[in-house]
């Protein structure tokens, strides 16, 4: 089967013990579930409602700094982001844009607002979204395309481990959690299009598009 994120001929299927079948990438080291057990859309739309993601709770505001303390060293005050897939509370653009950035919010759930794919954007910032992916490679493609010269995509996401902590990490059985990625995936990812990446601290990375 061709890997979901890298698209690579390279990945081949296993199964935990509650009976859910994955894959693993042997190219980007990638694991995802297999798409026959994708969660329906209403189910999954019920689930980020759930989340307590309110823009004035200071401990996520805390939570989302790891990223955005990093991101905004890239930055000038200028600059015009993107929060994709910023959720129902988009507590991360709130921040950003008390710092003066100017800043779009898309959510196919909560924000769906395609004009944001007519425009370019010197920084995007992808988190706690990328695990939610089911075609990344297409994604990653349209992010690159949203993304100016020199711009930055910020992504936060836990990333894997070992094969072995797989079986009973907690993050995998979030049933919206379908992706996930290692520093290994990121450099693939990254290498794929001529971006150049760094890793900032545990669970983020940084990746930028070249100047034309």
């Amino acid at each position: 089967m061709n890997c979901i994120v890298c698209n690579n001929q390279s990945a081949d299927s296993f199964q935990t013990s509650d009976t859910k079948t994955y894959w693993k990438c042997g190219y980007c080291f990638a694991k995802f579930l297999d798409p026959s057990l994708y969660i329906e859309v209403g189910i999954e739309k019920e689930r980020y409602l759930e989340h307590d993601n309110r823009i004035d709770d200071e401990a996520y505001r805390s939570f989302l700094s790891r990223l955005a303390n990093p991101l905004q060293k890239k930055l000038s005050v200028d600059d015009t982001g993107l929060d994709f897939g910023c959720g129902h509370g988009p507590a991360l653009a709130d921040m950003l844009q008390a710092e003066g950035f100017q800043i779009d919010l898309y959510d196919p759930f909560f924000f769906p607002d395609k004009k944001v794919f007519t425009k370019k954007y010197n920084f995007i910032t992808c988190t706690e979204t990328a695990e939610h992916f089911h075609h990344p490679h297409q994604e990653f493609n349209a992010l690159d395309n949203l993304l100016s010269p020199g711009g930055w995509l910020g992504v936060m996401t836990c990333f894997l481990t070992t094969d072995e902590a797989f079986e009973s990490w907690y993050y995998r059985r979030d049933s919206t959690h379908v992706t996930f990625y290692c520093e290994k995936t990121f450099e693939v990812i990254a290498s794929q299009r001529n971006w150049q990446y760094e890793f900032p601290s545990k669970d983020i990375v940084l990746l930028q598009k070249p100047n034309e």
